[in-house]
């Protein structure tokens, strides 16, 4: 495995900015995170903080059994009983085969910066994986998408989820799902691994009852010997640990909202693109009702309501449901990370580039809690080149960093025309060019004599120019059949490093990587340190 850092073109701004410690978007954050002093000053405030560690570590060994974890995952949670123990946490919604590859690689991310700061402060730090199990977008989580010739091709479970149920209520529907997962293996070439890799993945299918317990075992299987702990938010475990937080989540909303909401205009101001959108009044809670999740808004007499009026519940009625039963109660996107940072002692959180962003806007809510943001890292990202792609690159002397970048389009067509010199559009348009002139004189005397022969004369030239057209057309299909091979191998490079016009690990799904080559080059990855500074990596198998 060879791995090569490249810059990318067009990068977001914001990461940019962030990255380079710019202080327009650094003053919305309180940690900078590339100083490792950053770590130890984070390590120092996080002894002065209580965490309900015992509770805790009851609730993730709980957890974790139901997934059949391996022994190193119970040996970190042990860990967590230490007063002077942090971790680096992370998370995702619960995708089907672990969702895109942005997972895997955020996972990668917290399993090495774990490592690293471990070895650097001489401390237990424990990679956490969060799993958004009270997240209710089935549709956004129910497919993957694997290759098909020229295009990424999307394959959805067809289970039916009517209700905003979170994924941590959706039961498998164990016909639908094998045979969603049949008709994803009949699209795999056969290797040595596949059968294994099939009856591991009919095995942990078999063994779970919702989906989130489903995506928990195969990133268990995938990471069995580094330790990673599993935290699913949406269990009713988890809300009872969060019971008491809800408390101060509800007194403090209007800070909460108003702070964020402030930040959020200050951050766009500076031309900045967030993916948050936030109101005054925006209570940054759901409560669950009827298997639905009801986002919350505070009214102006401090009552509380459904954004569409499908609940109304007073101050006190929402704080006696967080006492008694705060499993029907959930965080939203402003109110997760704070929970998240109150639960776990916290030394770094690694997020996406949106995540990044959005948290620009949350350093209100974290002050208004009483404790500062943690330092933010944007995970490592990775762009995975098999050996057929990296024999065409070669070929045809593509750059990766543009291949990656902005794909490979304008390059096919700059080769295809190439492959005839002059180029048959040129010659069509010089031909179309020298009739206009030749042309000329006839509609000249075609107009002198009446009106309706120079029309007839327009539309004789644009016969003409109808014809060189169609002539030119079907010389140019004729050079695509002609250079049919050469031209899908452009289309496989740009559907392995940019596909839908953007980067791999958005779209493509780890299963073809771990049929073709196994899921060791996993582990190797997360033995082989990355620096956090750079943009992205290419991964050469």
């Amino acid at each position: 495995m060879r791995i090569d850092s490249i810059k990318l073109d067009n990068q977001n701004v914001l990461i940019n900015d962030y990255r380079n410690n710019r202080e327009s978007i650094m003053e919305h954050f309180d940690y900078a995170p590339y100083s490792q002093s950053t770590y130890e000053d984070r390590a120092s405030e996080l002894k002065s903080r209580n965490f309900g560690r015992e509770e805790l570590v009851e609730v993730l060994i709980k957890l974790n059994k139901q997934w059949d974890a391996p022994d190193s995952t119970y040996l970190n949670i042990e860990r967590l009983e230490k007063d002077n123990s942090m971790v680096v946490i992370g998370g995702q919604q619960a995708g089907l085969l672990t969702g895109p590859m942005y997972t895997i690689n955020k996972i990668i991310s917290i399993i090495q910066f774990a490592k690293e700061q471990e070895e650097k402060l001489n401390t237990p730090v424990i990679p956490v994986f969060w799993i958004a199990g009270e997240d209710h977008d089935f549709d956004e989580v129910n497919h993957i998408f694997l290759p098909e010739k020229e295009s990424m091709k999307k394959y959805k479970l067809l289970q039916r989820v009517k209700d905003k149920q979170p994924l941590s209520d959706i039961p498998v529907d164990e016909t639908y799902a094998k045979q969603w997962v049949d008709s994803l293996f009949e699209q795999l070439n056969e290797s040595q691994y596949t059968k294994d890799l099939y009856q591991t993945i009919k095995n942990c299918l078999s063994l779970s009852d919702t989906y989130v317990d489903f995506f928990a075992r195969l990133l268990l299987k995938l990471f069995k010997d580094e330790g990673l702990v599993l935290f699913d938010s949406g269990s009713p475990e988890a809300r009872k640990i969060e019971s008491n937080h809800f408390l101060g989540l509800i007194e403090n909303q209007h800070s909460i909202s108003q702070g964020v909401y402030t930040t959020l205009q200050q951050v766009k101001q500076k031309g900045y693109s967030v993916s948050l959108e936030v109101d005054y009044n925006d209570g940054h809670l759901f409560y669950h009702k009827n298997k639905e999740r009801i986002l919350l808004v505070r009214n102006e007499d401090g009552s509380w309501a459904g954004k569409q009026n499908e609940v109304l519940l007073s101050e006190q009625e929402l704080t006696e449901i967080a006492k008694s039963k705060p499993e029907l109660l959930s965080n939203n996107v402003v109110t997760r990370p704070v929970m998240q940072d109150l639960l776990f002692p916290t030394l770094a959180f690694i997020g996406g580039p949106g995540e990044v962003g959005y948290w620009s806007a949350l350093k209100p809510a974290f002050h208004t809690a009483g404790i500062k943001m943690p330092p933010v890292i944007p995970r490592l990202s990775f762009t995975f080149v098999d050996r057929n792609a990296d024999k065409i690159l070669n070929r045809f002397a593509i750059d990766p960093k543009s291949a990656v970048s902005i794909g490979v389009d304008q390059l096919k067509s700059n080769w295809l025309a190439a492959q005839n010199d002059p180029p048959v559009e040129q010659i069509a348009n010089e031909i179309k060019s020298t009739v206009d002139k030749v042309h000329e004189p006839l509609r000249d005397v075609a107009r002198n004599i009446r009106a309706d022969l120079g029309e007839l004369a327009d539309r004789n030239l644009y016969y003409l120019h109808c014809d060189i057209e169609y002539l030119e057309d079907r010389i140019q299909k004729a050079i695509k059949e002609k250079y049919r091979k050469e031209l899908a191998e452009y289309n496989l490079v740009g559907i392995t490093l940019r596909p839908n016009n953007g980067l791999q690990e958005r779209v493509w799904n780890p299963l073809i990587w771990i049929n073709e080559y196994g899921a060791d080059f996993i582990r190797e990855l997360v033995n082989s340190p990355c620096s956090f500074k750079e943009d992205h990596y290419v991964v050469y198998f």
